[in-house]
């Protein structure tokens, strides 16, 4: 208001003190009375220099004073955000410009904040110390504050704001915060579903209701951008079921009156259920065999339509196209509803892609890994064929780095219509860890456990770990080093430094210690082909020994030097490393002891591992593993041999079965030995976010000595077997299981065990 009056009397005054003119006079007298701009004085300005005031005005010395351009003046200066207010006055042939600064922010602080820190907080909003105070920049701050709290759930968040006047014009400003209760979801309700029930359904949205047992997740609080990933994963549900033409119609979240809880409700049209009808490869290119790549679709007609089993056969013949030598490939599949039959016929049309390089890779996002770390991933590189699978398979290894919370590749276009720019957009996340671990286990009993891992050290990719676990019966300090590229070459690199104790009274009667390094390498041959060589120096010694012990374990007793050259070969199927449901994998491990040390073994084991998902969430895996060892010139220590029992042939304890001295009741090992398992896994019905599975299991093996000539010792050799049940839970506090088996093929000397529970926790 003061500026508008201040130009409202400034024109009121001119037209006062003008001279009266004719109409025939009026071009004459106006330029002969018209007042000009000789000065122009500045007044209140104590912290803004007064040039600077000056480069915001429209208004100059030499100017006729205009209405018009002191009010674009006064707007102008209005703009800057520097000021609270502003007025123009004439004194004479001088312009007064008269401004109040607005103040400076001195300090900023948060109050009532218990779940959100200050730093997340302080992140948000926009003002600083030592910035200008304006009210719509404060007004901007606590909408963005109440933003971050709604995004964690809590809607009934109020934020205040509160100014200290202090001298010399600043303020410190206090932001009052009443963080109200979490709103929850009261219920998950879907409309338009005939196929899929709600349960179903509630299984699929990340969304969740509100459950006492969700106190450690925040899926169960009103997330605007959870319910737009919600509707992307019924689409892709749907699209897996069958259901071609499904769409989401909406996805509503309605407050109750009190801003406690919400209630989620999601419209669907589930359309007509598709099969497969005919598939086929429609190959335009020169040379190309159409007939060699249907193996490779693996679709059959008849079976439902899954928009992923689409995609997949898409990427399969992108590769393998590709490696036949077809530079630029475009594979796209074509789809022809027959709604009537409801069925989908599918054509794959492979057709000569664009003649397009890849002229740069630029990545973003990475404040702390090296662009070394990302590009040595891309399957892609400046100056090659531009491949759309080898882009996806890039995206794909940079996200199995598990260095970054968000990632990005993009395809834009480069400097001329031949050339592609690939953007890799990457968002950091943390990649240290500090671990402290509380637990049982049947096999070492109560342990303690405290970890530091860092697995991106310095931003080098490379692995950091330091472990110190105490436990009743064995407890082990290990420091691990690994470098995933060395010498810039995909070799796996590293180092160990371990310490172990192990308390194996209860069984055989002795204690031991080891201490020694290790240095092992690692390489991929293939995809799903990996090969690893290692070298260990270790001093071993067994202390403890009790005087009424087996005369074989009394033998054992004293030093040892262990010099050990290992060699493991793998070939891995699965579809994933934690809790496969479908492939296979294979493993070989060599072990030659002798170059060097005390001891001088050939040890050789073969595991292998089937997965079958027979329906969804029941697995059934077949696994098993062989091994035996051989002297070489004497014999195989005990520590060196192979006990059976307890976590790998459940119903019996820990080295329960095997070669055993009956006078001392002590396990001895074996020099040979085999275990399989037959197991299914399955829901409980319990809530799938909580991890809880059961199983149902049969578990058998032996291991025996080579040749045994005392009488003493007990060592048929015979089979054992056991069946039970289980339940596996992955905890927020770390995994537990618990089995209880119950052995129906045994020996009379053997160890036997019918429950077995293992509590671990991370935290």
């Amino acid at each position: 208001m003061k500026h508008i009056l201040g130009i409202g009397l400034f024109t009121a005054f001119m037209l006062l003190t003008a001279p009266t003119i004719g109409a025939d006079q009026f071009p004459v007298e106006l330029a002969q009375t018209t007042p000009i701009v000789k000065s122009i004085e500045f007044e209140g300005a104590n912290r803004i220099e007064p040039d600077t005031i000056r480069s915001y005005l429209l208004i100059y010395e030499g100017d006729e004073f205009s209405a018009a351009k002191i009010d674009r003046s006064l707007k102008s200066l209005f703009a800057t955000g520097l000021f609270a207010d502003v007025g123009f006055s004439r004194r004479g042939d001088k312009l007064i410009v008269s401004v109040v600064e607005n103040p400076i922010i001195n300090r900023i602080a948060f109050e009532g904040n218990e779940i959100i820190n200050d730093e997340i907080i302080d992140a948000e909003v926009t003002l600083r110390p030592r910035v200008i105070y304006t009210r719509t920049k404060i007004q901007n701050d606590v909408q963005r504050i109440i933003t971050v709290y709604r995004r964690r759930g809590r809607f009934s968040a109020t934020v205040e704001p509160k100014v200290i006047q202090l001298s010399q014009n600043r303020v410190d400003l206090v932001f009052e915060i009443s963080e109200g209760d979490p709103t929850e979801i009261k219920n998950i309700r879907f409309v338009g579903n005939s196929e899929f029930d709600d349960d179903d359904l509630r299984d699929i949205v990340q969304t969740k209701e509100s459950r006492w047992y969700r106190v450690l997740s925040s899926d169960d609080v009103y997330d605007p951008d959870r319910m737009t990933l919600d509707r992307e994963l019924l689409r892709q549900f749907y699209l897996n079921e069958g259901f071609a033409d499904f769409r989401v119609i909406s996805g509503v979240a309605e407050l109750t009156p009190d801003q406690k809880d919400f209630f989620i409700t999601f419209t669907v049209d589930e359309g007509e259920r598709y099969t497969f009808g005919d598939v086929v490869i429609d190959a335009r290119l020169r040379d190309l065999d159409a007939d060699t790549l249907v193996p490779l679709l693996k679709l059959e007609s008849g079976e439902w339509y899954s928009s992923d089993l689409v995609d997949d056969a898409t990427d399969r013949l992108s590769d393998e196209v590709g490696t036949l030598g077809y530079a630029f490939v475009d594979v796209r599949p074509k789809l022809n509803r027959d709604r009537a039959e409801r069925k989908i016929d599918l054509t794959f049309e492979i057709n000569e892609g664009p003649r397009v390089f890849v002229e740069r890779i630029d990545i973003v996002g990475n404040l702390r890994t090296i662009d070394k770390v990302i590009r040595r991933e891309m399957r892609l590189v400046e100056g090659d064929a531009f491949n759309s699978a080898k882009m996806r398979r890039s995206r794909q290894r940079i996200q199995n780095l598990n260095y970054f919370e968000k990632v990005s590749v993009e395809r834009t276009p480069g400097s001329s219509p031949d050339k592609s720019v690939i953007n890799v957009s990457v968002a950091e996340k943390s990649t240290g860890s500090l671990s402290i671990g509380a637990g049982f286990s049947s096999d070492i009993g109560p342990l303690a456990e405290v970890g530091v891992t860092e697995r991106n050290l310095m931003g080098h990719g490379q692995t950091l770990a330091l472990t110190f676990r105490i436990a009743a019966e064995a407890s082990q300090l290990n420091l691990k080093f690994t470098e995933p590229y060395f010498m810039d070459r995909e070799v796996q690199a590293g180092f160990d430094v371990f310490r172990l104790t192990k308390d194996v009274q209860d069984t055989s009667s002795y204690d031991s210690e080891e201490t020694g390094f290790g240095l092992r390498s690692g390489y991929a041959i293939t995809e799903d082909l990996y090969q690893k060589w290692g070298y260990s120096l270790s001093f071993e010694k067994v202390t403890n020994v009790d005087d009424d012990a087996s005369i074989f374990i009394q033998s054992q007793e004293g030093e040892e030097t262990l010099s050990q050259l290992s060699h493991t070969l793998s070939y891995d199927k699965r579809d994933r490393r934690v809790k496969p449901s479908e492939g296979y994998n294979v493993v070989l491990v060599n072990d030659l002891a002798g170059l060097g040390g005390t001891k001088h073994f050939l040890r050789n084991t073969v595991s292998a591992a089937q997965y079958f998902e027979l329906a969804d969430d029941y697995v059934l895996s077949i696994s098993g593993k062989v091994g035996v060892i051989e002297g070489l010139g004497e014999d195989v220590n005990l520590t060196d041999r192979f006990f059976v029992g307890g976590y790998n042939l459940r119903g019996f304890a820990s080295s329960g079965i095997g070669p055993r001295d009956t006078s001392t009741n002590d396990s001895l090992g074996g020099e040979w030995m085999y275990t399989g398992r037959a197991q299914l896994r399955f829901p409980t019905g319990i809530a799938d976010e909580l991890g809880v599975e059961g199983r149902v299991f049969t578990d058998f093996g032996t291991t025996s000595e080579m040749a045994n000539p005392n009488s003493n010792i007990e060592d048929s050799g015979s089979l054992r077997a056991s069946v039970g049940i289980g339940l596996g839970w992955d905890s927020p506090f770390g995994p537990i299981g618990m089995d209880l088996a119950v052995p129906i093929a045994e020996e009379s000397y053997d160890d036997n065990e019918m429950f077995r529970i293992n509590l671990g926790t991370t935290f």
